[in-house]
């Protein structure tokens, strides 16, 4: 895209009736254009290659397996694996059947797990061997389930793909069928069930496009964990939609590693938090060959503008950020050809007209502060919450002029059309690029004895965004503590998915309340950021 304006005046959305990605982008390419899909690495030294004709055949195998095990059409299949080529396998297999698969994250409890199960009525789970004991709760309620390497009650991957037929016919999808289930945390209660059906899938493809500017030869390393929907923007169906290769890779973070990759794969395109490229930038560039790097772009949580200075300074490249939502896939962003503007999160996406409006509907001035929000109807948008229609309706208001899906957050937009992120208007915690629900915390927290009551809120923090930071009133008798509060950490670290852990404890004598006895998160984190700003005052 070299003119926006020009680029999204003339621009159309031309869904078809029916869309297997399977089909469609992978078994496609594979025929008419082979070429390189996925790189693999690991912190091991362990390397594999993938042409786009390995994964049609490998991916039909896939569905093969699930077929014969009676899983068909619209089925669920929890997906449970680290950076593995196995999830692509898994993910695209599933497709081709069309099975919903739902992407999971290795981090997970075996509580959070077994909600899962329950609440999407999952019928098959892939996962590896060594994450095998978090389903023995609901072993009798998953018909399927496949292990990669040996685990009782699982069948061995490698044996049921050997004897599997890759010659699968991939079904018909519709574009408003059922295709991919995320669950992602609320402000309150468990997990929400987002359900996207393949029209997602196919414009998922728009957003690689304009945004990562991806293209067949492109190499795009994202960094996101495979549990969430960043992962389909920038490692599976945004990059295979543009026909490009993923670089994937399974180890720790670490800088100067970060740098050597980089620099052995020749990659292109370079998408990650700024918590990342805050560390890579103190590493320093001078042993690393990065010339082939084009792009930087991150997303998932705001970019500190001393982060992206110091990026540009280092590299000469720019830090294009953009926002989305799992719920509307990106929607806005900075793009290579346009101007950028400091704390910007950006210009629609082509295709998309968001707006600034207020909770009946109603856009706003310039330079207001409301909701951000999308109009409907858009190919890029949900189902709707599975199982929640009511929260579903809850987030969609008739204005004066349409129909508007509210995001949740806050922002304003300039007279230019830029638009600037002003935070949640929920209690949703943003660290490091995940999204944490506090009640989550919360609830593991009023597990440990020592704790009465507490309150989880996302405090500032300079290379992480935000920090999960809980207010805790102790039981009495029970004394504050180093010992204690690392009693606590750990004790949440075993309760839920160890990136929720509390990075900071605040033990008090009271919390912030309402005349009807619901804590107040937004006076403590108003309270923070006083204290921040009179820290640096």
């Amino acid at each position: 895209m070299s003119d926006y304006a020009a680029t999204c005046r003339d621009f159309r959305t031309e869904v078809p009736e029916t869309f297997n990605f399977g089909a469609d982008v992978v078994d496609l390419i594979a025929k008419d254009a082979d070429g390189l899909a996925l790189i693999w690495a690991n912190a091991a030294g362990e390397e594999k290659q993938f042409l786009y004709s390995d994964m049609a055949r490998l991916s039909a195998r896939f569905a093969s397996m699930l077929a014969a095990r009676g899983i068909s059409k619209g089925d669920r299949v929890l997906v449970m694996t680290p950076r593995i080529p196995e999830w692509q396998i898994a993910m695209v297999g599933c497709l081709k059947l069309g099975a919903v698969p739902i992407p999971a994250i290795e981090m997970l409890t075996a509580k959070d797990v077994a909600f899962r199960v329950r609440h999407a009525g999952v019928r098959a789970v892939f996962a590896r061997a060594e994450s095998a004991p978090k389903f023995e709760p609901v072993m009798a309620e998953v018909p399927v389930r496949i292990a990669i390497g040996e685990a009782p009650g699982f069948e061995d991957y490698a044996a049921a793909m050997a004897a599997a037929d890759e010659n699968f016919t991939p079904v018909t999808v519709a574009a408003d069928d059922p295709a991919i289930l995320y669950y992602t945390s609320g402000s309150t209660g468990d997990p929400k069930g987002v359900l996207h059906p393949a029209r997602s899938l196919f414009t998922w493809k728009i957003s690689g496009e304009y945004w990562l500017d991806l293209s067949p030869g492109d190499v795009i390393w994202c960094t996101a964990d495979v549990g969430w929907s960043k992962a389909g923007t920038s490692i599976l169906f945004g990059p295979w939609g543009c026909g490009a290769t993923s670089f994937f890779y399974d180890g720790p973070f670490d800088p100067a590693e970060r740098l050597r990759l980089l620099s052995k794969y020749g990659v292109t395109v370079y998408c990650a938090p700024g918590t990342e490229l805050f560390r890579i930038v103190d590493q320093g560039f001078e042993d690393h060959d990065i010339s082939r790097l084009r792009l930087t772009v991150s997303a998932g949580e705001r970019l500190n503008d001393v982060v992206a200075d110091r990026w540009r300074a280092a590299t000469g490249l720019p830090v294009l950020e953009a926002y989305g939502q799992t719920e509307t896939l990106m929607t806005l962003a900075n793009f290579a050809c346009t101007a950028l503007r400091p704390g910007s999160i950006g210009l629609p996406i082509p295709g998309l007209e968001l707006a600034i409006v207020d909770e009946t509907g109603n856009a706003l001035p310039t330079g207001e502060e409301g909701n951000i929000a999308l109009k409907m109807p858009n190919s890029q948008m949900m189902l709707g919450y599975y199982k929640d229609e009511a929260r579903t309706a809850e987030s969609i208001v008739d204005g004066p002029n349409g129909r508007w899906f509210i995001t949740g957050d806050l922002g304003a937009m300039d007279a230019d059309g830029y638009f600037y992120h002003r935070g949640r208007s929920d209690d949703v915690i943003n660290s490091a690029g995940y999204r944490i629900g506090p009640s989550e915390v919360e609830n593991a927290l009023l597990d440990h004895p020592a704790v009465l009551e507490c309150a989880v809120i996302g405090a500032p923090h300079g290379e992480r965004g935000e920090i999960v930071k809980a207010f805790i009133i102790l039981r009495g008798g029970v004394a504050a503590s180093d010992s204690l509060t690392r009693e606590i950490q750990d004790h949440v670290k075993r309760s839920t998915a160890p990136y929720k852990y509390p990075r900071a404890v605040e033990y008090v004598e009271e919390l912030p309340k309402t005349q009807t006895g619901k804590i107040q998160r937004k006076a403590l984190r108003d309270l923070e950021k006083q204290r921040l700003q009179d820290s640096a005052a």
